[in-house]
């Protein structure tokens, strides 16, 4: 052996003093210290087969949650309840407590999966809660609009969704459509703003041929604020069976296509407005 000459040539007469003083209670630190053997393999053989003192024991962070993980399950907790108790991983309730029985169902599977509905349904109501909240903060921040201001919207609006020129057809007209009644409100907003009347307005729906097109025509007259008479003739579209239609609920009330007659001056003046828009913008910039 390395250490059966020089300095630790007297390895039994080391070992006997090693042991005697971890019997004292003293921790490999200090019995190095004394005995001046520095080398930690030399130090663990000259204590060999003796238990450290219970001071020099480090306990161990997570024995208190490992017991009482093991009482709760015992308690026929689950593991989702017992880590939501403890704060813990469920890796680790698992591990602490897979070799106790599983505890017994409280209730069937029917009324688990009532339970279960039950939470799935209180989580939607708060999400929607919160989507709601959310909407009706940023709907009263916008406030009530200045003129300049629905002006703006209205041409970016126009812009987004209406009819444009070409420079390969030449379209100088103002029409816009769209399903969204807010959207179609906005529009005819902008228009009485820029003092369009009523009576230069064509409107007209077009909507599924298998759609309910009597109660459709009734909501644009009644949102434009005209008679279901002075609509244009509604234009159906064929359904199509290779395809599936999505807009299928009650509430489906097709598109108002409305056209501003002898409009090609209002058209010259949004798209100019469109462009000064834009210019404004990159200048922010």
């Amino acid at each position: 052996m390395e250490h059966a000459c020089g300095k630790y040539a007297d390895f039994e007469g080391l070992r006997e003093r090693a042991v005697a003083l971890r019997r004292e209670g003293l921790s490999l630190r200090q019995i190095r210290d004394e005995l001046q053997v520095h080398n930690k393999e030399t130090l663990q053989r000259l204590v060999e087969g003796e238990p450290p003192p219970e001071w020099t024991k480090r306990p161990r962070a997570k024995d208190d949650l490992r017991e009482r993980a093991r009482k709760l399950r015992e308690q026929g907790w689950t593991y989702n309840q017992i880590q939501a108790e403890l704060g813990c991983s469920k890796s680790s309730v698992s591990l602490w407590v897979r070799d106790l029985p599983r505890p017994e169902p409280k209730c069937t599977p029917e009324e688990q999966q009532a339970r279960m509905n039950a939470g799935l349904a209180r989580l939607h109501t708060s999400r929607q809660q919160e989507r709601e909240a959310t909407k009706r903060a940023a709907a009263a921040d916008i406030g009530e609009l200045s003129d300049r201001e629905l002006f703006i919207v209205g041409v970016a609006l126009y812009w987004a969704e209406g009819t444009k020129d070409k420079p390969h057809t030449r379209r100088e007209c103002v029409e816009f459509v769209n399903s969204d009644p807010g959207m179609i409100s906005v529009f005819l907003a902008w228009l009485d703003l820029l003092e369009v009347s009523r009576d230069r307005l064509h409107c007209r729906v077009t909507i599924h041929e298998s759609a309910d097109v009597a109660a459709a025509e009734h909501h644009w007259a009644d949102l434009v604020g005209i008679d279901r008479s002075a609509l244009g003739k509604t234009i159906l579209k064929k359904h199509n069976p290779t395809t599936v239609r999505k807009n299928t609920e009650d509430s489906y009330r097709g598109c108002l296509g409305i056209r501003v007659r002898q409009g090609a001056d209002l058209y010259r003046r949004i798209e100019g407005a469109w462009y000064g828009i834009v210019v404004g913008a990159n200048s922010a910039t």
